[in-house]
């Protein structure tokens, strides 16, 4: 079967986004599955352009109008996430340009497509009932490419719910004392660290001891949930147990960039995406009742098995988000994932021939097709090398089809991000 003829079977083609045959490939897609998914993926081939979030954004608003879909989920900061569901629901009276610029982590505040996302969202809230409500999170954690954060405003965070709950001679620490451990945020942060392992607070008897006061507030967190929720409320109780999942990874993350070993960086990118896919699989949790969820992120935390990455000589591979999402949640866990053809603006031209890109770039459209039908079209095709120089550009790999549910096929894209 050759890629253009399935693209004629599904009809699954179309020109661009805002193209309204992009939501009716993505109801077919639907249709064609044995369960619907609580958690669906869509992953883009590379940070920085807006076409893929358009299609984001056109496939969220169908999801939600459509198929039931009440949250977003993207790669961004979980704690700065909380900023933009409270803004979109109208709990807080932040200009939009403020959370904009404090919601979003990575720069992707900047992006017109998030900034048009939350104000769609924002809308759509404004004229439904509080149980209707579509809700944003990040998933990702407070890390950088070169840096994570200070463990203080997830430990502070939920030292104080406890505090204001339970008897404070529950509480294992004092607040001075977790200050007092932590000391200068900014040793925490240093972008130095990357380069450099000696630099790292991470194996300090310090940050030993803000993880040992890590573990044991989560585990009073746990032991007296009936308690807490009935004191509050089950949001309050999420909020705080994702403040100390947060706390808990950061610190091994700190403590991992202290390491002096060639799995290192493996290991720090392998924690950030074990973190992601248990913020999804808690918040999958948290909105089972509502409806399923729409997860945005790039191809290479969403597939469902390694990343491979070539990073100055280093070859990485670690078990990505979608891995784990794969493991708990089985067939409940569906991904699409996205190949770009040529994008001049990002230095992309046409596929090479023999690639993955240059067989469904000869379909003549962008297309949306199943992974199972492109792997047997593109049997035998290369894996397309990266001419663009942004780092964050990954080519599918035809390797890699059987990771995925469903190939999405941008065939041109003029513009970047702005």
């Amino acid at each position: 079967m050759t890629a253009r003829s399935i693209v004629n079977d599904l009809g699954a083609g179309f020109s661009a986004p805002g193209d309204p045959r992009v939501t009716a490939a993505l109801g077919a897609f639907l249709r064609r599955l044995d369960d619907a998914p609580r958690l669906l993926g869509f992953g883009e081939p590379l940070h920085g352009e807006e076409g893929f979030l358009l299609l984001r954004n056109q496939m969220f608003r169908y999801l939600v109008e459509r198929e039931g879909y009440r949250s977003l989920a993207i790669e961004s900061s979980c704690l700065k996430g909380i900023l933009v569901d409270s803004f979109v629901r109208g709990a807080n009276g932040l200009p939009l340009d403020d959370v904009m610029a404090q919601g979003f982590s990575h720069g992707f505040g900047g992006s017109r497509g998030n900034r048009d996302l939350v104000g769609w969202m924002a809308d759509h809230n404004s004229r439904r009932e509080l149980g209707e409500h579509v809700r944003f999170s990040g998933f990702d954690g407070p890390i950088e490419m070169t840096s994570a954060d200070s463990p203080r405003q997830a430990l502070t965070f939920l030292d104080t719910y406890l505090r204001t709950h339970l008897d404070e001679r529950d509480v294992p620490c004092t607040p001075d004392r977790i200050s007092e451990l932590i000391g200068d945020d900014a040793r925490w942060s240093d972008p130095a660290v990357a380069m450099d392992p000696t630099r790292s607070v991470g194996a300090t008897a310090e940050a030993g001891q803000l993880r040992l006061i890590a573990d044991d507030l989560m585990t009073l967190l746990a032991s007296e949930a009936p308690r807490l929720v009935a004191a509050g409320t089950r949001d309050a109780w999420w909020e705080a147990e994702l403040h100390g999942r947060v706390a808990t990874r950061l610190l091994s993350y700190h403590a991992g960039m202290a390491e002096n070993s060639p799995r290192r960086i493996a290991r720090l990118l392998g924690i950030r995406d074990t973190l992601m896919a248990d913020n999804l699989s808690a918040l999958a949790r948290r909105e089972a009742d509502r409806g399923p969820t729409f997860v945005f992120a790039h191809n290479g935390h969403l597939l469902k098995g390694e990343t491979h990455w070539d990073l100055a000589g280093m070859h990485l591979q670690w078990s990505c988000a979608g891995a784990h999402l794969d493991l708990r949640f089985g067939d409940a866990y569906t991904v699409i994932g996205s190949a770009v053809g040529e994008a001049p603006g990002h230095r992309i031209g046409r596929p090479p021939p023999g690639t993955l890109e240059d067989l469904l770039f000869a379909v003549g459209e962008s297309c949306l097709v199943p992974a199972a039908a492109v792997a047997d079209a593109v049997r035998g095709a290369e894996k397309r090398a990266d001419p663009s120089g942004n780092s964050t550009y990954f080519p599918l790999d035809p390797a890699c089809l059987g990771e995925l549910d469903a190939v999405l096929f941008l065939r041109h894209v003029d513009e970047t991000a702005g």
